[in-house]
């Protein structure tokens, strides 16, 4: 053992005394000078900070405010395979053929979701084919990949347009939604779209999807 480590547990052994014998100038708290003149002050348990202790109360920041009940149904607008969240309203694909060029979806994405320069969206495989695990060089496109046709209304409602999204209404979503229903040769062109429609629209890939339960068998068909 080295001289500094022998003088360090001397100084410990001489202080160690004289904190356990310090006299308490406060119920239940306790102060004493060391001899190498430190104060040393033993606080209670009840007094130490709440930080990690059970049953104690959050802490408060002192910024920002409680969010309203609009201010929640304005983010709170998901909506499920089964159309629940589809909110009220319909369009029509001629419409939506107006909405397309109104909000600039041509610009991205051609006057028939055919052409980009973007997300390429218009396109089906012939026979309604799935040979995306095989050939990864196929592009994927509402008509022959997308599964559900109200993920597509809840999709385009949350980002499009691209640099403004959540602009349009419920009704023009609707609208475009039939667009590309129609482009992919899944509405005809006098087509009303509301939430049933979009729910009982039956997409070509639909069943092509296996739901993942982590208990192996195919993953695809």
């Amino acid at each position: 053992m080295s001289r500094r480590t022998v003088l360090a547990v001397a100084l410990l052994a001489a202080t160690m005394p004289a904190v356990m014998a310090c006299a308490g100038d406060d119920v239940g708290r306790a102060t004493d000078s060391g001899p190498n003149g430190m104060t040393v002050t033993m606080v209670p348990a009840d007094e130490q900070p709440a930080t990690g202790r059970a049953g104690a109360a959050e802490p408060v920041y002192g910024f920002g405010t409680p969010a309203t009940a609009s201010q929640i149904a304005a983010w709170d607008i998901d909506v499920g395979p089964d159309g629940a969240g589809l909110p009220p309203g319909q369009g029509t694909v001629a419409e939506g053929l107006e909405v397309w060029v109104r909000h600039r979806c041509i610009l991205c994405h051609g006057p028939t979701g055919r052409e980009g320069p973007n997300d390429v969206l218009t396109g089906r495989i012939p026979g309604d084919e799935f040979p995306f695990a095989n050939d990864r060089s196929l592009r994927s496109t509402v008509g022959n990949y997308w599964p559900y046709a109200t993920t597509l209304f809840d999709y385009t409602r949350r980002a499009m347009p691209f640099d403004l999204p959540g602009t349009m209404t419920d009704e023009e979503v609707y609208a475009v939604v039939g667009a590309m229903l129609y482009f992919n040769d899944l509405l005809p062109a006098d087509a009303v779209v509301d939430s049933a429609t979009v729910v009982d629209t039956h997409m070509p890939a639909r069943n092509r999807f296996v739901p993942d339960n982590r208990t192996g068998g195919p993953t695809i068909r």
